[in-house]
């Protein structure tokens, strides 16, 4: 593998074996043995082996953090775009607010923007949401932008490294979803940083050193304003 790019793989390819690893997401068993199961970046830690896939709708999974968008309001839920295959159901148990039946447009309405934390993925696919746990909520104001779902893990760096220098050095508010949705609140300038930043670290993800990288360019950038 090459030292500086991170290892990519292709459908079927071995990974490893179940005595040693247990498989993860887009990666599959046959005969005791770990294959690829999609095109994609490996990421293997001390217990399991993952594919994260290259580009692509994002893959739900339950506790996950995301940016949804509500597309409509129905008499007791809503129907959010969370960048899945499918749109998301938010019930009215699921919010803090106590909706009456059929005023649910009085509290979120299509085009909406919310902060929320994947619920419940069934078999079927079939996707629920919450907004009941801290810092979930309707968002007013800021930036939105979009991202590769695969990317967020390097956005957010290891122990949230890398967004927590963002933070830091561009003064901004960030909610990274795990959906590749991002929300930015700043000012104009140090907004327009981060983005530049988010967008460097997406090109650049598989590159190693990129924290270091991204940190310097922050550093002299902060030198250069002051």
């Amino acid at each position: 593998m090459n030292k500086q790019t991170r290892e990519i793989v292709i459908p079927s390819q071995l990974l490893g074996d179940i005595k040693n690893k247990k498989a993860g997401h887009g990666t599959f068993i046959e005969n005791g043995k770990i294959y690829a199961e999609i095109l994609g970046v490996l990421s293997a830690d001390s217990e399991h082996i993952n594919v994260i896939p290259l580009r692509g709708r994002y893959d739900p999974i339950q506790g996950d953090f995301v940016i949804g968008i509500v597309i409509e309001a129905m008499s007791s839920s809503w129907l959010v775009d969370i960048n899945a295959a499918y749109p998301a159901l938010l019930h009215v148990n699921e919010v803090q607010w106590d909706v009456e039946f059929g005023e649910t447009e009085r509290y979120l309405n299509a085009g909406d923007t919310i902060m929320a934390k994947v619920l419940q993925v069934d078999s079927e696919k079939k996707l629920q949401i919450t907004l009941k746990d801290r810092n979930l909520y309707k968002v007013k104001g800021g930036n939105l932008i979009s991202v590769e779902p695969s990317k967020v893990p390097r956005i957010i760096g290891k122990k949230a490294s890398m967004i927590s220098l963002i933070k830091k050095y561009t003064r901004s508010r960030i909610f990274v979803g795990q959906n590749g949705r991002i929300w930015i609140e700043g000012e104009g300038q140090d907004v327009q940083k981060a983005i530049e930043i988010i967008e460097l670290i997406q090109k650049e993800a598989l590159s190693y050193g990129l924290t270091n990288k991204i940190e310097d360019l922050l550093k002299k950038d902060s030198k250069e304003v002051h």
